[in-house]
């Protein structure tokens, strides 16, 4: 069929000896080949993410999900998004956490310091120092779930990340602007925008940002 993958015999994005597209032509293969896969897990994210208690282990599952189809291994939307969910939940807050808290911290630093050094320059460097935190959050959170995917330790695929973050920003800032620049411009859309997040409005962008990242954690991470 055409959404679906045939796993016993060669296919489209499946034969071994074919060179492996890249760029443009890969990400549209991966969403021809992931269509369906791709609204189902956006829809179980949302459900997941009810409680809202639950919305760090949704985002990790969702992310080991995507990593599956950027590294083209067969994916069972259910089943894997399932195993994620219930046995990498500690895993999964801990990354949420690292993630959310400095960008949140940093960002209301950042914000306050900026109208007080609007009348006090004595303001002007806590806010350079908040700046920078605040970016080198948002850079090392875009790589921290791809590294977590690898079976790193916490505290090991923070220091990646944040070497990673650093070190390769250009590919962090294209990743960071469809992980949250996308979703934010569907926000402001709202409510115009709820099909687009209903069907696709968190598992395509999330694909996007790992599709961006894939080459990087290859070459660096191993994978």
């Amino acid at each position: 069929m055409f959404f679906r993958k045939n796993y016993a015999e060669p296919g489209p994005g499946i034969d071994p000896d074919a060179p492996e597209k890249t760029g443009f032509a890969r990400f549209c293969e991966i969403l021809q080949l992931e269509c369906i896969t791709l609204v189902k897990l956006n829809l179980l994210f949302l459900i997941s993410c009810l409680p809202v208690i639950t919305i760090p282990p949704a985002l990790f599952a969702m992310n080991q999900v995507i990593r599956r189809m950027v590294l083209d291994q067969p994916v069972d939307c259910f089943y894997h998004y399932k195993t994620a969910f219930r046995q990498y939940w500690k895993r999964a807050y801990g990354a949420f956490f690292l993630a959310a808290l400095p960008l949140v911290c940093a960002g209301y630093g950042l914000s306050f310091y900026l109208r007080q050094a609007a009348s006090n320059p004595m303001f002007f460097p806590p806010f350079m120092i908040c700046s920078t935190v605040f970016l080198v959050a948002l850079l090392a959170s875009t790589y921290l779930y791809g590294v977590l995917s690898l079976d790193r330790s916490l505290g090991e695929a923070l220091r990646l990340a944040l070497i990673l973050g650093i070190g390769k920003p250009l590919r962090a800032i294209l990743a960071a602007f469809c992980y949250y620049g996308i979703l934010f411009f569907a926000l402001m859309a709202f409510p115009m925008s709820v099909p687009f997040l209903l069907l696709i409005g968190f598992s395509v962008p999330c694909l996007l940002g790992n599709f961006y990242l894939r080459t990087v954690l290859k070459q660096y991470v191993g994978t």
